[in-house]
């Protein structure tokens, strides 16, 4: 069975398909979010130290963490920022981590001050980005995200986008790099736009598993960019997209309705052992104002383990 291990410096956990559901925490990232990307160029980190730890207490397994604030001169503004966010994060949380960045000198950077095993979030099929991200993997022993997108685009026939993560998965290999590191992202397009966008990430999710036997994660708000009442479509999502052998997912954790599904979807499928971490989550629901449940905060499932190893020295549409 494919186990991807990432880890901070006191918590490892795996992503599998027979682990829970890994919810990373989306928040942490100023694309889209003009406050957040104001106070991080003034040195401000208030609203950073403010989603980290809501994130992790909603049940987040994991948190992104991206520090893409200006387009002007990433190179050199980037890797520092993103640096001192990993750096307090870290600091703040004891879950793993995501380094997220287009820029490969911010990910070096973040990488050589990150502790344990974070995931690299990204690398796509662009020969460039393959030539310079894949030697990084292999230096740090990391996992990465496989975007399936190449110097053509992002494809809308699903058997182009297997072909890209098939390709990443060869030619990661080429590097000593094993397939259960690689977690690929098939690419989650807004249902409003594409009618068959569910069918073909499904379908697209039972290749992967079963073909290059890989884990997936996603931008799971995709999938309702441009609707009404976006949660409700994205709870809905979850567990058919879990059902198919999704196995992470970069999302907003602090949204109730959206965890609900995701612990929901572990107990059906069997990773939420004696249905466990839903009992001690919502043995003590109460309704609040409009219907909505009230819940203790746990994690989204059982994944982690403590003593994880030493310490070692793309923007998606998201719902706000």
């Amino acid at each position: 069975m494919t186990r991807t291990i990432v880890a901070s410096a006191t918590r490892e956990i795996v992503i599998g398909f027979d682990q829970p559901f890994c919810v990373i925490g989306e928040r942490i990232n100023p694309t889209g979010r003009k406050k957040l990307a104001a106070e991080m160029i003034e040195g401000n980190f208030d609203t950073v130290i403010k989603d980290a730890l809501e994130q992790v207490a909603a049940g987040a397994t994991m948190l992104d963490v991206n520090a893409g604030v200006t387009a002007v001169n990433p190179n050199e503004t980037e890797p520092p920022l993103l640096v001192k966010t990993l750096e307090i994060v870290q600091g703040l949380v004891d879950v793993p981590l995501s380094i997220d960045s287009s820029v490969t000198a911010a990910i070096e950077a973040g990488l050589r001050v990150a502790k344990g095993r974070p995931l690299v979030n990204s690398v796509t099929g662009e020969e460039e980005k393959l030539e310079a991200i894949l030697p990084l993997v292999k230096k740090y022993d990391v996992p990465v995200v496989a975007i399936s997108n190449d110097e053509t685009g992002i494809s809308m026939d699903p058997d182009v986008r297997f072909a890209v993560a098939k390709k990443i998965v060869e030619r990661a290999a080429d590097y000593g790099i094993k397939p259960h590191d690689i977690v690929v992202d098939p690419l989650v397009m807004p249902i409003g736009a594409l009618g068959s966008a569910g069918q073909q990430v499904f379908a697209l999710l039972r290749r992967l598993r079963e073909e290059l036997k890989v884990n997936t994660t996603c931008g799971l708000s995709n999938i309702s960019f441009g609707l009404p009442h976006r949660h409700g479509i994205n709870a809905g999502f979850i567990p058919m997209v879990i059902g198919a052998g999704m196995t992470s997912a970069i999302m907003n954790p602090c949204r109730p309705q959206e965890m609900e599904a995701v612990r929901a979807a572990n107990v059906l499928n069997g990773t939420d052992p004696n249905c466990g971490h839903w009992i001690m989550t919502y043995r003590d629901h109460k309704p609040a104002e409009g219907g909505h449940v009230v819940a203790a905060a746990a994690p989204a499932g059982g994944g982690g383990r403590r003593g994880g190893r030493a310490a070692r020295a793309g923007g998606s549409a998201r719902a706000e």
